[in-house]
């Protein structure tokens, strides 16, 4: 019976507690876990502040685009890839690194990247033309994929399965704040710093938090466990056949504003091929060796409809904050400071919720994450009843309510989704597996906006520029995104549950003939 109730746990997306055959050992682990429990937070905290540096700087920039354009005299191709250019390397090392930091310890890996991260912050603060700048960006995006798959790597590895909706919880709020407060922190310092060159302390605000994070993480950071101490080989072939897919499926996708040609969809089909073939190999070695990408995760219905949730609403929800800024900047003519502060109640809503998700996630499973899902759904419909109610400069205003129930949704999406989606991963294969989740992440971003900015832009065309027709319309496609992502949170929840009804069910006799 006992059994039965475990399985039926896996089964609803439920995550599960500590396997029982541990229990020989309880006493010494119990006594071990409360001597390191402080220090693991500690660690924990530090993993949280390099993971909140590299996504906020996803966003920051946005604001900051009007100021560089004016100090570095750069193009729209050169912006373009200012804030392109970061999402496509990050999007490029997650999976090798998080690769890497499964096989040969995530401290290093950790430190390596966040150091990284903090040079090339300097060096794009330092930029005295476009070229330079986007070089900066280049460098500073790969190492925020090297370093962040680590940081679920740790959790995988710092916390037992029961533990970890605590820590993840903290991870969603980090995403959501990050992602949506990015805006409000890169108008509070470009209004600090003055127009002209302000947006150079965008980049140099995370010098002192990179020093200070590099010198805490090496003292808390456990190094690599003794059982890792085998080499293990990094499949080289594989990361290059991924690499280069991710990059030929990234391109015509973060570019599709540059480049005019429909020809750019051709890479499309390209990195289909390429993918394909990174299958083929990642089946064929996985016979003899550790892969890259263990497919098998696949076959855990928790991880395989974690990933492709996470995909489809990043594509969504990314998008709303490209479009908002490009309403309220350009079409309100808001400034930086205000613009950010427009978003803040998703932030405020996101952070809130996504602390609470990680507490109750073990408790309600994936039903949890289709609340979540519907709430921002209602929330971003509200957003454009309210818009039509109250369009130009008080559109802030009257947005804030219902894009403060979008981020509460929000929240209740990231974190236990991500939760559930790793909860049958082995530790030893963390790392990777969280950054299989962070590359479709990424994924999602660059075809949400790629596809929900496209006919912004296209509707602010045929209106005659009237901007708020062209935020409705596009916050119409970036709903869509959402409710399609509900449809496969539900779709899960009802198959879970009729596999626990029909395990029930076939218990039924042998309960009856046990007594």
């Amino acid at each position: 019976m006992g059994t039965g109730g475990h399985a039926d746990r896996h089964r609803t997306g439920h995550v599960d507690p500590p396997d029982s055959g541990t229990r020989a050992g309880t006493p010494e682990r119990t006594r071990t876990d409360q001597q390191e429990a402080p220090r693991r937070w500690r660690a924990f905290s530090v993993c949280l502040v390099a993971a909140f540096m590299t996504l906020l700087d996803v966003s920051i920039v946005n604001v900051a685009i009007p100021s560089i354009r004016n100090g570095l005299h750069a193009t729209e191709s050169d912006l373009q890839w200012v804030l392109s250019g970061y999402a496509l390397t990050f999007g490029l090392a997650l999976v090798p690194a998080g690769r890497y930091g499964d096989a040969r310890g995530r401290r290093n890996v950790f430190i390596a990247g966040l150091a990284l991260f903090t040079v090339s912050s300097a060096a794009a603060g330092l930029a005295r033309s476009a070229s330079w700048l986007v070089a900066a960006r280049l460098v500073q995006g790969a190492a925020g994929g090297v370093l962040n798959p680590q940081v679920v790597g740790l959790i995988q590895q710092l916390f037992r399965p029961a533990e970890r909706g605590r820590p993840f919880g903290l991870l969603g709020a980090t995403i959501g704040i990050s992602t949506a407060i990015g805006p409000l922190v890169g108008g509070a310092l470009i209004a600090l710093a003055g127009p002209q060159d302000g947006w150079r302390w965008v980049f140099y605000v995370n010098l002192p938090i990179g020093i200070a994070a590099i010198v805490l993480g090496w003292r808390l950071i456990p190094a690599r466990p003794h059982e890792l101490q085998p080499r293990e080989s990094l499949d080289p072939v594989g990361v290059t056949l991924l690499g280069t897919g991710v990059v030929l499926l990234l391109l015509p996708l973060v570019q599709e504003q540059q480049w005019h040609s429909r020809a750019k969809w051709l890479l499309l089909l390209l990195a289909a091929g390429v993918l394909a073939g990174f299958v083929g190999w990642e089946r064929r070695y996985a016979r003899r060796r550790e892969p890259v990408v263990d497919l098998t995760l696949f076959r855990l219905r928790s991880y395989a409809l974690g990933a492709l949730i996470g995909l489809i609403y990043f594509a969504g929800f990314t998008a709303i904050f490209f479009i908002y800024t490009l309403y309220l900047q350009s079409g309100l003519g808001y400034s930086a400071l205000l613009a950010g502060l427009a978003m803040t109640p998703f932030a405020l809503g996101s952070a809130a919720a996504a602390a609470l998700g990680g507490r109750t996630v073990n408790r309600f499973g994936r039903p949890l994450v289709a609340i979540g899902l519907t709430l921002v759904a209602l929330g971003l419909a509200g957003t454009v009843v309210a818009l039509h109610f109250a369009p130009g400069h008080t559109a802030p205003l009257a947005a804030a309510a219902p894009l403060l129930v979008a981020g509460l949704g929000s929240g209740l999406v990231i974190t236990p989704n991500q939760t559930i989606t790793l909860s049958q991963v082995p530790p030893s294969k963390g790392g990777s597996a969280g950054a299989v989740i962070q590359t479709g992440q990424r994924i999602g971003a660059a075809i949400g906006i790629a596809t929900v900015g496209s006919v912004f832009f296209a509707r602010l065309a045929a209106s005659g520029g009237h901007w708020s027709v062209a935020f409705r319309d596009a916050l119409f496609v970036a709903i869509a995104l959402v409710v399609v992502t509900l449809a496969a949170a539900v779709a899960d929840v009802v198959a879970g549950r009729r596999a626990a009804r029909d395990a029930r069910a076939g218990q039924a006799p042998t309960t009856s003939r046990t007594g």
